[in-house]
């Protein structure tokens, strides 16, 4: 692998390499990336998907390469600028609290950073302590519209800056897909935060699309709507930036005359969203089912008007205010004001060519009868995009990860929906004896998922294999009905037999589950799709991994569904060319989480009957490690 990423480094190629748990991926390009560092004073950037393995490359292995490399390099792990405080803000923040924060909760929460504020050493959110209010820290975050720059009187001490410091001198960047993507869409504007770079290389790649996807399109919650406007002014409080301006000496009309402009838009917020609601509720302007919006202006939008108004008197407070922070107060508030007010507008009108429009149903906000309301637009193909945006550039891109090919070295799926034409590809196998460590048991005789029954036949299965590894065990499923549904027949008989079980959104996040279930070998984690991948439990801890169903995408969602729809317009099948492939990518995903080293052993359980029913469960079982062979379970009894 080394060598295949130094080759493509010197050509400034583009690589796909699928390396299999235990191949050592990370040093597979750090080795190489670090050597082009050295030689050539070239700058890389690694991105990857997840926080903890960018933490781990950074804390773990670059360190233990700078340990046995006698040159020197600098590495840099790159945050987004809201992840860094302003001390100037927080000044303000500090002297304003009384007028800004709506109650003792948002004080306390306040006087808290304040606090740290005098100890920390690196300003960023990685070391915030925990906030009954995470909310304040708006009041604080280093904010590019809110900038003072050379100006300021905390320049020199300035936590974003000396971060952006060190970044302009760094020689290795490590960053996550989300930053990455926000820059190469800066880019397109003429702007940019990253500074230039040779190469990219980019780890846990099988999520390349998904982050791309989202990055060319548009996300407006309501609960983004209401937040930029309660925190200019809170009519129920009378708190916010605009209380008690005109102290400042500003006019009092004027500044009465933006309150009121923002009450006008508060009203306007609740009115659009509603409508929005009602519209799709009826099916009226957009797809009940999915929320998909297919058609242009399908929503009255007063929303927008309101906001430029809003926007317009902000611009002109800040032209009559002395006070040079508050002149920036007032000019970064119009501008995200404005910038709202342009994404809706863009959202109603359909203004982003190549995406799919739909609206999304959350949980009721506090005192709200009806569900929260999220405008979406993702980009449907971004091949095209990102030949445009990433692979012109002259620079060498390596995407590697342990599933990119959905079978034995067969790249076309990822090719196809990267746009990454006439990329070298290679792929590695593992290095653990899975023949020896892992069994697999398929039930064939399970009813099809389709069955009103399948959920109920699952749990004396789940039950049996669960006693049969004495726990340790993943419960994976596909949908988050299907497992609140089993696991509520399951856990009352587990936990009586002495099981500790964790239930996947009811039992705490995601790190809290996965450090408790480590520490009890009497285990049991019903999971859902985020515990498919990215999970890495090592030791007995994990010996028994349930597949409850074949994992293929939910196929109304509108984003799939609009990938399908091109797919067959340009003479593909939507089946095997993106929904099949997915789903072995998926299922190799899930299998990946049991065997983690040399010395792992278990089972992977399948209770999905289509894996030896349906035409194409071969090419699940193609994707099983090589030399296991499975085995076909008898009748529950």
């Amino acid at each position: 692998m080394a060598e295949a990423v130094e080759r493509n480094l010197e050509s400034k190629g583009h690589l796909l390499v699928e390396a299999g748990t235990g191949v050592g991926k990370s040093f597979g390009y750090l080795v190489p990336a670090i050597r082009r560092i050295l030689e050539r004073r070239e700058r890389v950037v690694v991105c990857t998907h997840t926080i903890s393995l960018q933490e781990q490359i950074f804390d773990k292995d670059v360190p233990l390469l700078k340990a046995v490399i006698p040159d020197e390099f600098t590495t840099v792990l790159c945050k987004g600028r809201g992840n860094y405080m302003s001390l100037r803000r927080m000044r303000i923040a500090s002297e304003k609290k009384g007028k800004i924060c709506h109650d003792e909760e948002e004080q306390h929460s306040l006087d808290l950073v304040e606090d740290w504020a005098y100890e920390t050493t690196d300003g960023s959110l990685a070391t915030l302590p925990l906030l009954p209010r995470r909310s304040v820290w708006q009041h604080v975050e280093s904010d590019a519209g809110n900038c003072m720059g050379r100006r300021c009187p905390t320049y020199d001490k300035c936590f974003y800056q000396s971060a952006r410091r060190r970044m302009e001198n760094a020689d290795l960047l490590i960053c996550n897909h989300a930053l990455f993507f926000s820059d190469l869409a800066l880019r397109a504007k003429g702007a940019s935060f990253l500074p230039a770079y040779d190469h990219v290389i980019f780890d846990e790649a099988h999520h390349l699309e998904d982050v791309a996807s989202g990055h060319f399109g548009i996300r407006v919650s309501e609960a983004r709507a209401r937040h930029v406007l309660r925190t200019l002014y809170n009519a129920t409080t009378g708190k916010g930036t605009l209380a008690g301006i005109e102290a400042g000496g500003l006019p009092v009309d004027e500044v009465d005359g933006a309150i009121s402009a923002c009450m006008e838009a508060q009203a306007a917020c609740e009115g659009f969203f509603d409508g929005v609601w009602r519209k799709t509720e009826s099916g009226d302007g957009a797809n009940r089912q999915s929320g998909r919006v297919s058609q242009p202006d399908a929503f009255d939008n007063e929303l927008s008007p309101a906001l430029g108004d809003l926007s317009t008197r902000l611009k002109l407070l800040r032209e009559r205010a002395v006070d040079e922070s508050l002149q920036f107060d007032l000019s970064s508030a119009a501008q995200r004001v404005a910038d709202l007010g342009a994404e809706i507008d863009l959202f109603i009108g359909q203004g982003v060519e190549g995406c799919v429009y739909w609206v999304e149903r959350g949980k009721p906000a506090y005192g709200s009868k009806r569900p929260s309301i999220t405008l979406s637009c993702a980009t449907i193909d971004v091949g095209p995009v990102l030949r445009e945006r990433l692979f012109s550039m002259p620079i060498s891109i390596t995407m590697t990860s342990a599933t990119l090919a959905a079978t034995s070295d067969d790249f076309s799926h990822i090719v196809g929906r990267l746009g990454c034409d006439g990329a070298q590809k290679l792929a590695l196998g593992s290095p653990f004896d899975y023949a020896s460590q892992m069994r697999v048991i398929v039930e064939d005789n399970m009813p099809a998922p389709e069955n009103p029954r399948a959920n109920i036949e699952l749990v004396p299965r789940i039950l049996k294999h669960v006693d049969e590894t004495g726990g340790g065990a993943f419960v994976l499923f596909t949908s988050f009905r299907a497992l609140r549904e089993v696991a509520e027949r399951c856990a009352p008989i587990l936990r009586g037999a002495g099981y500790q079980v964790f239930i996947h959104g009811e039992d705490g996040e995601r790190s809290q589950m996965l450090k408790k279930f480590r520490e009890s070998e009497r285990s049991v984690l019903f999971g859902t799709s985020s515990f498919w991948e990215g999970v890495d439990v090592r030791g007995r801890a994990l010996r028994n991994v349930i597949i409850t169903k074949l994992p293929f995408d939910v196929p109304d969602h509108p984003l799939i569904q609009a990938r399908h729809e091109r797919i067959e317009a340009n003479g593909g099948n939507s089946f095997r060319d993106d929904q099949l492939p997915r789903a072995v990518l998926r299922f190799k995903q899930g299998i990946g989480r049991l065997i983690r080293s040399a010395d792992d052993s278990g089972r992977i359980v399948i209770l999905d009957p289509r894996i030896v029913t349906k035409f194409y469960g071969k090419r699940f079982m193609a994707a099983l490690p090589d030399g296991v062979e499975p085995e076909f379970a008898t009748a529950v009894q």
